[in-house]
């Protein structure tokens, strides 16, 4: 990725607070400056290539370096949002603090480099974050060394060098736990559920160093605590004991409620984690237990604009996500409808990220509702600012998507030619989905007219499609949208309704 794609990303998905702190740097400074000539160019011009950009900007500053001016907005946007965040976020306000000590003791301003490290410790541990309380006390000790321990006897000085040791066996702990946590997730994404006997005692190695790590901590820790309950519900999910999964992701619920002191402000940390819960229900199509934590989404409100416009998001695709998993697009629609004024048209607002999660969903629903022109416009929006959304996962699964939508309408001569552009891009990934490369051979045939040619040919190619379905790293894109169901109705002329719902109430 060049600094420039980079800048791009990095203004596209710039917050409301972020975008007016800069114009107040710029009602301060003169305004008549490459970069902020170079930032407006960005800002206006929204969907535009590289190459317009550049040559936007040498219209306007002909005598300037583009390259220079890239760097420098681009380090000069990084600081403005560390700033935003020290007052935001109590792990980047410790950290900053930290630094600030470190000049202090440069400049023989000794008391006052104490003083921020003695409350930068204390707040530390009122937070209980455990690498600045780490890093504080170690650099503690090594000034008071510098200056020979002034004024300090030998038991304060073993004193805080246990307490320093207690912290570091913390972090450990918290290491090992989350290096358990990740072997797990890696697990259960690259050779899934456990199906027998035989699978399910191989995960008792983690379960049991997991365990030992819970029952030699005797203090209550927060981070610990959580990563506990994240490892045992994902480890219950695995092994198909979903209820107990959904209370131990009730007790997590309830650690980040009874900790709320711990959140950072926006609590961006407890929305990734309501994020994670419903994404692991909706993996195993646990509904029901999705409606209590998409409650405590909309029980989120904070100050920050960003923030909710976020969460409102997250809130509408997990409400979504049941009707398009069950081919219930009409109901689908309708939920649309009541996100208009509140979401849709504050598209702009979200990152890119959120925005193609947004855009290729609606345009799903539409799909689903045989509104092929409105499906088309909709995912145009990502397809057309395609530089902008290329590093994106989930560009891929839009261009599959884009492809449906090309074929109901027909238009076989740019299905070529994206197939022919996808070919091309797949070529160099590292590895291509079989549902991606099936999906390219399946487009680029034409379906026999009569039935029994379509049922000999949907004998041909079943087996396939079910080993694609039951291949857990295929799975990572079909939990997307079942592409699988939608080339069974066209080849069986059945309701792709009717196809997802058979489909879920057989996995349910």
């Amino acid at each position: 990725m060049t600094k420039l794609q980079s800048l791009l990303l990095l203004i596209s998905s710039m917050t409301l607070s972020e975008k007016k702190a800069f114009r107040l740097i710029s009602n301060r400074k003169n305004t008549e400056t490459d970069y902020f000539e170079l930032y407006d160019t960005i800002s206006n011009n929204r969907g535009n290539t590289s190459s317009t950009i550049r040559s936007e900007f040498m219209k306007k500053r002909p005598g300037s370096s583009f390259e220079t001016t890239v760097r420098y907005l681009f380090d000069l946007l990084l600081k403005l949002m560390l700033e935003l965040r020290e007052k935001q976020d109590s792990s980047y306000y410790l950290f900053i603090k930290i630094l600030k000590a470190r000049i202090l003791f440069e400049k023989s301003l000794f008391d006052e480099c104490f003083e921020i490290l003695n409350y930068v410790i204390i707040r530390a541990e009122k937070y209980e974050n455990y690498n600045a309380l780490h890093l504080a006390s170690r650099l503690e000790l090594e000034y008071l060394l510098a200056l020979n321990f002034p004024n300090m006897d030998e038991k304060t000085l073993l004193k805080k060098q246990f307490k320093l040791n207690e912290i570091l066996k913390y972090l450990r702990k918290i290491n090992e736990q989350s290096s358990l946590y990740e072997i797990l997730k890696h697990r259960n994404i690259y050779k899934g559920h456990t199906r027998s006997k035989k699978q399910k005692d191989e995960l008792n190695d983690l379960v049991f160093s997991e365990i030992s790590i819970i029952a030699s901590l005797n203090l209550e820790n927060f981070e610990i605590s959580k990563l506990h309950q994240l490892f045992q519900s994902n480890y219950l999910i695995s092994v198909g004991d979903y209820k107990s999964a959904l209370n131990s992701y009730y007790e997590l619920n309830n650690l980040f409620e009874a900790n709320k002191h711990l959140w950072s402000d926006p609590p961006i940390y407890y929305l990734h984690t309501l994020e994670g819960v419903l994404e692991s229900l909706r993996g195993i199509h646990n509904y029901e237990g999705m409606e209590y934590f998409v409650g405590q989404l909309k029980r989120l409100e904070t100050n920050s604009a960003s923030f909710n416009i976020n969460r409102t998001c997250i809130t509408y695709l997990y409400e979504l996500f049941p009707f398009i998993d069950r081919g219930d697009f009409a109901s689908a629609s309708t939920l649309m409808n009541q996100y208009q004024n509140n979401l849709y048209e504050k598209l702009f607002s979200l990152t890119i990220t959120r925005q193609a999660e947004l855009c290729l969903y609606t345009s799903l629903v539409y799909f689903g509702n045989s509104n092929y022109r409105q499906a088309h416009k909709f995912l145009n929006q990502i397809i057309l600012r395609g530089k902008n959304f290329y590093f994106i996962p989930l560009y891929r699964t839009i261009r599959l998507v884009n492809l449906m939508i090309l074929y109901k309408l027909e238009d076989f001569d740019l299905i070529r030619y994206e197939i022919r552009s996808i070919k091309r891009d797949l070529a160099g990934s590292e590895k291509a989905y079989k549902i991606e490369r099936f999906m390219l051979k399946f487009l680029n045939k034409q379906l026999p007219v009569i039935v029994k040619k379509r049922l000999q040919y949907w004998e041909r190619i079943k087996d396939e499609l079910c080993e694609i379905q039951t291949d857990v790293f295929e799975q990572q894109i079909l939990r997307i949208f079942d592409f699988t169901a939608w080339m069974e109705c066209l080849i069986l002329k059945k309701p792709l309704k009717d196809i997802l719902g058979n489909r879920l109430d057989i996995n349910s």
